[in-house]
């Protein structure tokens, strides 16, 4: 049997840490949690499997459409008919901020962001890669705030306080309208430069196995809103791609529902934890508005939702929060962890860049927006 020297496993564990380092900083706040609350059987009910479901779901269908070029021919079209980069990048960030109203912002990421790259990566712009993932994951995480069902932190809020419709419309539309147009004016700052197309293979669409795809895809969809069973969902899905393309399954972004699984047990043990509990008591009410954007840099947007609902009757100040709080560090939203992922997959190499433009911008959405919001309040 061959022998394993010690150093080559700790050069092992040293290049998986440098290289999945966000799910390295959760796995060391999820232990430290574990510190104060000792694992048991309520660890159990810590994970929104449906989410897990639906995300090796989307991963899965989207790697089967990638191997059949779906994206290339996508992108070709969007070249052809918006024939600049700046009018490219308002077009992809745009289709992320209207789908993530319909598919919510996790979903929205997951389908447009390989459509977002494979048009940089033919015409040559992959420098404009880490702008333009930003401002998707940016608008995933603003273009639901204003319906109950576009963000899942809102969908719990509207059904925890029991918020009308129009109230609820009412509370998020000014926010809104602010996100839309600063999207708007950042996306202008993009080159007019005309694009050309750099792959000279023009890909045949193969009609079947679109088609075959495209159910699964709607079948993803249909997991979220509770339609289709997401056991059953994922068996089906699973077993359909494992006949038709097992690449796709073997190249499903298992590092990112990993680090989702730990986001889970981190936030749950959090909520757990006594003194946290009498801290946000005493601190929520001074301005919910403000703490509650404090917390979802910490535990991300929708456990802050969870968690914070149980110390305030002010959903007025805590529905924007948790909406509004999804911008600023990559763990203020789950959404954001997908969308390093699928930076990072792409450009490993420019993380640094990535991480620091990220937290540039986002924190100055979140600055702006939080300014709009109290004057509002």
């Amino acid at each position: 049997m061959k022998q394993i020297h010690p150093r080559r496993i700790a050069y092992r564990i040293l290049h998986f840490m440098m290289s999945q380092f966000v799910l390295t900083i959760a796995i060391i706040a999820m232990l430290i949690t574990c510190i104060f609350v000792p694992v048991d059987k309520e660890y159990l009910g810590y994970f929104n499997w449906q989410t897990l479901a639906t995300l090796f779901c989307t991963l899965a269908v989207v790697c089967a459409f990638a191997h059949i070029h779906v994206f290339e021919i996508i992108s070709r079209n969007i070249v052809l008919k918006l024939h600049t980069l700046r009018n490219a990048t308002i077009g992809i960030v745009f289709i992320t901020f209207v789908g993530s109203m319909i598919l919510a912002n996790d979903m929205a990421l997951l389908t447009f962001l390989p459509l977002g790259y494979y048009v940089l990566k033919n015409t040559n712009n992959k420098d404009a890669m880490a702008f333009t993932f930003i401002m998707q994951n940016i608008a995933a995480n603003l273009g639901g705030m204003v319906t109950p069902f576009g963000n899942p932190q809102n969908l719990y809020l509207y059904a925890y306080y029991n918020i009308g419709n129009v109230e609820f419309v009412k509370i998020m539309l000014p926010s809104f309208l602010v996100a839309t147009a600063l999207i708007i004016v950042c996306c202008l700052f993009v080159k007019n430069t005309p694009l050309t197309l750099q792959q000279e293979k023009a890909y045949t669409l193969n009609v079947r196995l679109t088609i075959i795809y495209s159910i699964l895809f709607i079948a993803s969809i249909l997991i979220v809103f509770r339609i289709v069973p997401y056991g059953i969902g994922t068996l089906v899905i699973a077993v359909t791609l494992f006949f038709l393309d097992k690449k796709a399954l073997k190249q499903v972004n298992y590092p990112l529902l990993l680090t989702f699984c730990v986001f889970f047990v981190f936030s749950g043990n959090l909520a757990r934890i006594p003194a946290v509990n009498d801290f946000f008591s005493w601190l929520l009410p001074k301005n919910t508005l403000l703490f509650g954007i404090l917390s979802c840099q910490v535990i991300s947007n929708v456990p802050s939702a969870v968690l914070l609902s149980h110390f305030t009757k002010d959903y007025a100040s805590l529905l924007p929060a948790v909406n509004i709080g999804g911008l600023g560090t990559l763990i203020a939203s789950l959404a954001s962890l997908i969308t390093i992922s699928e930076y990072r997959r792409h450009n490993p190499t420019g993380l640094k860049k990535y991480i620091l433009q990220f937290t540039a911008i986002n924190f100055g959405f979140l600055i702006v927006l939080y300014i709009i919001q109290s004057i509002l309040l």
